[in-house]
């Protein structure tokens, strides 16, 4: 495979040539602090899940300033718009999520202690919305004009159950789209290629119950449910397509001296292979079956103990070629501005619909330094955070390419 340093090496010597390229990479720098104050006023508009109508119409009043054509707000919640180009070049979407894992009524005033803000969901996805804006603000203030289409996308649904429905929808309207960048908080050095899938279950055991003296022998939806848990324990799985499972909540019960007449847990299961992932679904799935007639067969009650089986998530897998334009582009873009590359890891992002779908795709650390997602300690520092945006701008411009200067890296898909 052709060395990191000279894939596209050429293509982005004449990207840092011209001089708006440079006026604009310099405008991100200076931009950091408003960048940040984005970041802390987007973040105050609480977004809950499955709520997040209020932070989308807040948004979109934001994209509005910049004349995207076709802004819109579709069906499912999300907001986007189009930055025209020449029309001779790659449709790129650039995305960043709207909710958050925050409840309705979670305090989301940013505090700023030496420097540091905190808020819940200030880095996630705070950070993400807040690059959209300070990108739309130096392409415009540079005037520079692109050979393919960016779309911005702000969109709903990625958090937890929301089991990127946004992302879905938008991919189920808009089959144009030649490259996707999702912008999540992490370093700027971060390029996710690979998206884990996954499948989430809610299981439901129901029985008829009794005393657990007087009626000693009955079948317990608690003691199948066991039998379930303990054979997915025992369950071998691939190390390489890279493929987990998990039994993260339990429940049911009413005493402890009543036999259970209903129990249940929530089993997630991933992996970055969509074949790997369906192995062990149907082989989770006839596990969960088996533990439930074990149950009864053992009180001699077969039939006794049933089990409902609920999809609750549904994130499809997908991989792309270590030689993927894309990943090179991304790659180059790093290593001009002195970056280094060291998390390229799968994990499960907005771009895991597009890899799934066979668009080029990544998601990209929007600068910064953040930790505590997804907690009430969320926090993100500013300091330096311009890398991240900076080094977005060259990957998109790498992709799209500059009008009458720079052609597109990124190839147009038939």
């Amino acid at each position: 495979m052709t060395s990191t340093s000279k894939v596209f090496a050429k293509e982005f010597e004449q990207l840092l040539d011209l001089q708006q390229v440079r006026d604009a990479l310099y405008f991100l720098k200076q931009d950091n602090e408003q960048t940040t104050k984005d970041q802390i006023e987007v973040t105050e508009v609480e977004a809950p899940p499955f709520k997040e109508e209020i932070r989308a119409s807040f948004f979109k009043e934001k994209l509005a300033a910049f004349g995207l054509e076709d802004l819109k707000t579709d069906d499912e919640g999300n907001v986007y718009g189009i930055r025209k180009g020449s029309g001779s070049g790659p449709t790129v979407v650039i995305a960043a999520h709207l909710d958050t894992v925050f409840p309705a009524g979670t305090n989301v005033k940013a505090k700023v202690e030496e420097g540091i803000v905190y808020a819940p969901g200030i880095g996630d996805d705070g950070r993400g919305l807040a690059v959209l804006l300070t990108l739309l603000r130096t392409l415009e203030e540079n005037k520079i004009e692109t050979e393919g289409d960016i779309v911005f996308l702000a969109d709903v649904g990625e958090e937890g159950l929301g089991d990127l429905r946004g992302m879905k929808a938008y991919f189920r309207d808009n089959t144009y789209v030649d490259g996707f960048i999702s912008v999540e908080p992490g370093a700027p050095g971060d390029l996710i290629y690979c998206g884990v899938g996954s499948k989430r279950y809610n299981l439901t055991f129901k029985g008829k119950g009794g005393h657990s003296f007087g009626d000693f022998g009955t079948s317990s939806a608690i003691h199948a449910a066991g039998r379930a848990i303990a054979a997915l324990a025992d369950l071998t799985v691939p190390k390489d397509p890279k493929t987990t499972y998990n039994v993260g909540t339990i429940h049911g019960g009413t005493s402890i001296n009543t036999i259970a007449q209903h129990a249940g847990f929530q089993l997630d299961l991933r992996s970055v292979s969509s074949d790997a992932l369906a192995e062990l679904e149907a082989n989770a799935l006839a596990i969960i079956e088996e533990a439930a007639q074990a149950e009864g067969e053992a009180q001699q009650q077969p039939g006794s103990i049933s089990v409902t089986t609920e999809l609750v998530g549904d994130r499809p897998a997908g991989s792309q070629p270590k030689d993927a334009p894309i990943r090179h582009i991304a790659l180059q873009a790093a290593e001009v501005l002195g970056i280094e590359v060291e998390r390229e890891e799968p994990l499960s992002t907005d771009a895991n619909v597009p890899i799934s779908l066979g668009i080029p795709a990544l998601t990209l650390g929007g600068g910064g330094n953040s930790g505590g997602h997804h907690t009430l300690e969320e926090f993100f520092d500013p300091t330096d955070a311009f890398y991240g945006p900076q080094r977005i701008l060259l990957a998109l411009l790498g992709m799209v390419g500059i009008k009458d200067s720079v052609p597109s890296m990124l190839p147009v898909r038939n």
